[in-house]
């Protein structure tokens, strides 16, 4: 994975990393562990399984959805989009990509 450091992205002081068509984009003096690469590399993944554009759609429509439903509560509608669950439950899993099964965060009983 590309890595870029630079002061524009991402917007914002919650996070220092966001992850845009499998390029990281890292705010100056981030610590980049390797629980936040396993967390961007199996976003990654699922972006390239759902050709790039379509990710975003679907990750975007998601987090309003949430939005709505959490009464404009920004940062609990983030971490109910599938494509969040899924990368933060596996992030400390080394294996984990090794194993994952195709589509998962879209999948409703994934065994």
């Amino acid at each position: 994975m590309k890595i870029i450091r630079n002061r524009l992205l991402p917007l914002g002081q919650r996070h220092s990393a966001i992850n845009l068509f499998g390029i990281l984009f890292v705010k100056p003096g981030a610590h980049i562990s390797d629980q936040l690469l396993r967390h961007e590399t199996i976003h990654s993944r699922q972006m390239r399984e759902l050709l790039y554009v379509p990710f975003y759609i679907i990750y975007v429509a998601e987090w309003l959805w949430h939005l709505a439903r959490l009464r404009g509560d920004g940062y609990r509608a983030y971490l109910a989009i599938s494509f969040e669950r899924e990368a933060y439950l596996n992030q400390n899993d080394t294996e984990y990509l090794k194993s994952r099964r195709r589509f998962a965060p879209l999948r409703r009983h994934d065994s």
